[in-house]
């Protein structure tokens, strides 16, 4: 006899185990499947964002930022330090011990909200039916009201660069190195590929990051881009736009290198790394997920088909997260499972896809929120535009840490605020403050109006708010309008 629950949530990453958490507090009972083994072969939570992703690759690049800081940056406080080295396994020991305390953390927080935890695959097999198949090969049926589908996704595979886990890695791989490459190549100057490109370049690699696009960051306002193609390129990222990569050939031998083809403007290249990260994005994790029988729909990239409110075709199966539309982020996935449990609860929970933060945490950090100018040209909006300096900040020169800017754009006739861009010193926390306000539809005035303290890096988003309407203080006043 198949158990019983009331929800059963597939997947335990961002999505899925705030969906679990929140269907437990709710008062359903609720169990959430995780297929996830660690190192010791122990089923862990958390899925791809605690494991191999979000938070182990920031766990590396605070390490490599601090070891930067200490070859060169203390100096200009008066701090002498008389020989810097790193210990990479170290390193990745102490990236190890926070991925087990964080994925810890949500096995005791199931604990605490009556969620079991089911280790093994599951298989939505019917509207109320989920198959569960262990790690040993048996199999269990749970029958549940709702299913919630968050599988997550997994890095896409490209034929020139076949992953081996060893010298050709993915982003998985790239956490891992227990030495640092000397000639490190990375297909993707995507979030990914720029993040654990400058974690090993920080340590000493030299790092070519290949680019198939001719534009640098496509996503993000061009005038944030350009600032932080200058920035990564004086870093030590040899960053090769229009860089198409054909074919790939390892080296024989106990010293493994392998050698990467690729097309640019100047023709037929070839170039040699002894480590080379594929990092071209990821796709929806659906590989025996669903029994086609049951019906639900995928579309033409194989996302999860979903409304508004993450339902699928089929009444009462959910899905959220990496495995539907809309940017990969696991915040985007973490309030998705919110709104999904909240719903089954009959509450009018909804995501405001409009604001959905984007962070790439390089140093410094890349943030932006809403349109950007490209976006609002496009559309024939008026805008004014204010932009602060990091250099302009009392803040950031004590802290040595002043480049880059916030760049706030407001409606030209109602001055509500429409995006903000941000390259500097704790650019995702500053954003949020922005989202906030703009998650209440506030003007530039109302953010120019509020006081903030001094000194800090936030005055740089009230004087980029100030700046919008010609009232910056700090710098001199050149409002732009733009339609």
């Amino acid at each position: 006899m198949s158990k019983q629950y009331d929800v059963v949530v597939i997947g335990s990453g961002p999505a899925g185990y705030h969906a679990a958490i929140r269907c437990g507090q709710l008062g359903f009972k609720t169990a959430c499947i995780e297929k996830w083994l660690n190192k010791e072969d122990k089923t862990v939570y958390g899925g791809t964002c605690l494991n191999v992703g979000c938070i182990p690759s920031k766990a590396l690049l605070d390490t490599s930022h601090k070891y930067v800081e200490a070859q060169h940056d203390f100096s200009v406080h008066g701090i002498k330090v008389s020989k810097v080295g790193i210990d990479v396994p170290a390193m990745i020991d102490r990236k190890d011990k926070v991925v087990k305390q964080l994925t810890g953390g949500v096995a005791g927080l199931f604990r605490a909200n009556k969620v079991d935890g089911i280790s093994g695959s599951g298989k939505v097999i019917a509207a109320d039916k989920v198959l569960v198949t262990a790690h040993d090969g048996s199999q269990e049926e749970l029958t549940a009201k709702h299913i919630i589908i968050a599988a997550g996704s997994v890095p896409i595979d490209i034929p020139p660069a076949p992953v081996d886990q060893e010298t050709i890695v993915d982003s998985t791989g790239a956490l891992e190195f227990q030495e640092v490459p000397k000639r490190l190549g990375v297909i993707g100057a995507g979030v990914i590929g720029l993040e654990l490109g400058s974690v090993w370049a920080r340590l000493g690699a030299e790092v070519v990051v290949l680019e198939a696009l001719d534009e640098f960051l496509p996503a993000v306002d061009k005038q944030i881009a350009k600032e932080a193609h200058k920035i990564l390129s004086k870093q030590g990222l040899d960053i090769k736009l229009g860089a198409r990569v054909t074919g790939s050939k390892l080296s024989k031998g106990a010293k493994k290198s392998v050698t990467v083809e690729y097309t640019d403007s100047e023709g037929e290249q070839k170039t040699t790394f002894d480590k080379l990260i594929v990092a071209v994005g990821r796709k929806p994790y659906t590989k025996d997920l669903l029994d086609p029988a049951v019906g639900v729909e995928l579309d033409e990239r194989g996302f999860i088909k979903v409304n508004d409110q993450c339902a699928t075709n089929v009444p009462n199966v959910y899905a959220c997260g990496d495995v539907v539309r809309g940017p990969m982020l696991a915040h985007k996935g973490m309030e998705e499972g919110i709104m999904v449990a909240e719903r089954l609860a009959d509450k009018k929970s909804q995501v405001n896809y409009d604001l959905v933060p984007s962070v790439i945490y390089t140093h410094p950090e890349i943030a932006w929120v809403g349109k950007n100018e490209e976006e609002l040209k496009a559309e024939g909006v008026d805008y004014n535009v204010g932009v602060f300096p990091f250099v302009a900040s009392g803040r950031a020169l004590a802290a040595n840490d002043s480049e880059g800017m916030v760049k706030l754009i407001a409606d030209a006739a109602t001055d509500r605020v429409l995006g903000c861009h941000i390259i500097g010193p704790s650019a995702a926390d500053l954003l949020q403050q922005v989202a906030i306000a703009m998650e209440f539809s506030a003007s530039a005035e109302d953010l120019g109006l509020t006081m903030f303290s001094h000194p800090t890096l936030s005055e740089a988003v009230h004087e980029a708010a100030l700046a919008a309407n010609g009232h910056a203080i700090h710098i001199g006043n050149r409002k732009r309008r733009a339609s």
